[in-house]
């Protein structure tokens, strides 16, 4: 069965774009405002969708983990769950970012740590899911999100092949609209742990299912590479200012770098071609001019059997190519040719008999 993922119409398959995610997470600050200011730049570069998170903060952590001191220049608040929750969008807020998003014309969907969060996106009417790394091992978040029925992305970062197998079954048996996404949770990755052979390992292993990669690295031309191993689905961290608040900004992608991001991949696809090799017009004008033909290395007279000493390989191309020489050598000139002058099939008659070498008598 062919690798298919559809998301609200769009469909994701080998031969398709690459489907490119702005992940804002929390970028936004928890301000509405910066939310749609960071959706229309998304927009203007080309991505294909915006993503943010949803936490049900005071059951998601314990009351140790919410109430640890948390006092650092990108804290939002004096404890752990204090920060967190002045960056956390509330219901209308989500509703009414998923309004302007459709207005934009992008697909809006988000990422929830936990089932009230999950339940809380489904009545918002999320039209599809990401689970985060993190959740992986979290097999019942898994279920109740496939339960859905809604396409899923699934990060794969921090995890071993084992964990993947895991949540792949996991989800499959109740919902065939999967992504497994190759990821590095560090922030930022370095590229020697980015992995992206394993984009090849997950599609050999899966072949039923879309692969994506979602990067926490700060390059712009490792999505290119990601499709390249046969990735569709590719996520970056979006931001505004790389130097704003925030422990996210810093391996995030400013406009310029996400209009990169999204020019290069389509350039890569078209770049992939379709795998028959064959003379492009734009070549022949290059190819004339730098390739070599036969040509006579000195005048030669119409009757003459032709030997390899009287033939040089010169540019410009256009003649006859050099791979015909010893097609050529024994052959008898028809006409005279002067010294430089191009060799053509015209000019050669039959093979004629051997040239007898000099023996200096007179």
């Amino acid at each position: 069965m062919a690798r298919e993922l559809v998301i609200n119409g769009t469909r994701i398959d080998d031969d398709s774009p690459a489907y490119v995610i702005a992940e804002i997470g929390h970028n936004h600050q928890g301000d509405v405002a910066k939310a749609k200011e960071l959706f229309d730049r998304a927009r203007e570069c080309g991505v294909s969708a915006v993503k943010l998170q949803k936490r049900d903060n005071e059951t998601l952590f314990t009351r140790e983990a919410f109430n640890r001191p948390y006092d650092n220049e990108n804290s939002f608040g004096p404890t752990y769950g204090l920060h967190r929750q002045a960056l956390e969008l509330g219901s209308d807020e989500l509703r009414e970012l998923k309004v302007y998003a459709a207005g934009l014309g992008i697909d809006y969907f988000a990422t929830p740590f936990d089932i009230p969060s999950a339940d809380l996106l489904e009545e918002l009417g999320m039209t599809f899911y990401k689970v985060a790394s993190a959740d992986l091992t979290n097999t019942p978040l898994l279920k109740h999100i496939a339960r859905f029925g809604k396409p899923m992305l699934i990060s794969t970062g921090g995890s071993t092949l084992e964990d993947v197998d895991r949540a792949v079954n996991t989800v499959l048996p109740i919902n065939s609209q999967l992504c497994v996404m190759q990821c590095t949770a560090a922030y930022p990755a370095d590229y020697a742990e980015l992995d992206l052979g394993v984009i090849q390992t997950f599609r050999e292993r899966y072949p039923e299912i879309v692969i994506g990669y979602s990067g926490h690295d700060n390059s712009i031309s490792m999505p290119v590479v990601a499709y390249m191993l046969g990735a569709r689905v590719i996520e970056k961290h979006f931001t505004l200012n790389r130097v704003m608040k925030g422990t996210d900004h810093i391996f995030s992608l400013e406009p310029p770098g996400m209009r990169r991001v999204v020019r290069d991949l389509t350039r890569a696809r078209q770049a992939i071609g379709d795998g028959v090799k064959k003379r492009r017009p734009s070549e022949f004008a290059p190819m004339v001019k730098m390739a070599k033909s036969l040509y006579a290395a000195r005048r030669l007279p119409a009757g003459h059997i032709l030997t390899e000493a009287d033939l040089s390989i010169k540019c410009p191309g256009g003649g006859m190519p050099p791979y015909e020489l010893e097609n050529v050598v024994g052959r008898t000139l028809l006409v005279d040719l002067d010294e430089e002058s191009p060799l053509a099939h015209e000019h050669l008659g039959p093979v004629g008999s051997p040239v007898v070498a000099d023996s200096g008598r007179r």
